[in-house]
């Protein structure tokens, strides 16, 4: 191992296993006393040890095999959430199930997950769940264009906000206007699950390979960084660079799959705030020097709009907004 090389990785201490097993342990301790049923501590108890499984294989692999324990927590999870508690217990995990459950004001599975991995979590994690826990992503991230080779494709994005938009809306007229039931363990629900997921996969694939990137089903498709990107920006959790080491080689940019522009925030002594961020370490992994790691701490939002930080050049001659 070379003296610049970081040993440890993203993760350089017990605090990230630790602070994840807690918050997903007390969330299933807290369904559990509330409701009597053991599911929930079973649940959460599986998916925050396959979290901790991944993040400790993070630390201890080499560098060029850390990705593998992501993979493994995203397999572990992903796989999970997809044949368990969709295909077998029949929760409708899509968004349409989300605005069911809601809009019958019936607090089941589907709404616990939001609430937790697509809402309220990422003031904790981000958008890890888009990283570590999606079944799409999962099998799109077996696909060999893990490095985008184009630049994100600006004024894309707003597709995801049009689905977004278009899946309130179909799922306001079938609670409304049908016979349909997309919840409470109906075939119906199961039906809309596994048709929306084909859909997903089917697109997500014809994306990646037109496109040459794995991520641009979640770069434009997706609808549900529409819920993320609220409160992703304010996450504990972020990518931190220490300057001192970075030498603006850019490695970590070129295999950033989100496209973020790391090195811009470095200058304002910024950790990384794009809620574009799926805490995927790829940065970190990639970077020769060792410059970048994970922190989780609570520090002032920056606005992700600051304009390109060059100390030989005067702010106002050119700027840049961050992805």
């Amino acid at each position: 191992m070379g003296e610049n090389e970081n040993p440890k990785g993203a993760f350089k201490s017990l605090q990230f296993p630790v602070v994840f097993a807690a918050v997903f342990f007390g969330i299933g301790i807290w369904r559990w006393q509330a409701t009597g049923k053991s599911f929930y501590l079973l649940n959460f108890g599986y998916i925050g040890l396959s979290i901790v499984l991944g993040i400790y294989l993070m630390t201890v692999l080499p560098k060029h095999k850390k990705a593998i324990g992501r993979r493994i927590t995203q397999f572990l999870v992903g796989s999970y959430m997809l044949f368990f508690l969709g295909l077998i217990s029949r929760e409708n995990m899509q968004l349409e199930g989300f605005f069911q459950y809601l809009f019958i004001g019936v607090f089941a599975g589907a709404t616990l997950h939001y609430f937790v991995a697509k809402i309220f979590g990422p003031l904790v994690f981000g958008r890890g769940w888009c990283g570590y826990a999606c079944w799409t992503a999962m099998l799109l991230d077996f696909l060999p264009y893990k490095k985008p080779i184009n630049p994100r494709i600006k004024g894309y994005g707003v597709i995801r906000y049009i689905h977004f938009l278009l899946s309130l809306i179909l799922s306001l007229i079938i609670w409304k206007y049908t016979e349909l039931k997309l919840y409470d363990n109906t075939k119906e629900e199961l039906y809309a699950l596994i048709v929306g997921n084909l859909l997903y996969y089917i697109i997500g694939i014809l994306l990646a390979m037109s496109l040459k990137d794995n991520r641009a089903f979640c770069k434009y498709i997706c609808p549900i960084p529409v819920l993320q990107k609220i409160t992703a920006s304010f996450s504990l959790l972020k990518v931190r660079i220490h300057e001192e080491q970075c030498i603006n080689c850019g490695v970590c940019e070129k295999n950033c799959p989100m496209d973020i522009r790391i090195t811009e925030y470095m200058g304002y002594g910024s950790r990384v705030h794009s809620s574009e961020c799926i805490a995927c370490a790829t940065c970190i992994n990639t970077c020769p020097r060792g410059a970048l790691d994970f922190s989780f701490q609570w520090d002032p939002q920056v606005n992700e709009k600051l304009k390109y930080y060059n100390p030989n050049i005067k702010k106002k001659e050119k700027t840049s907004e961050f992805i």
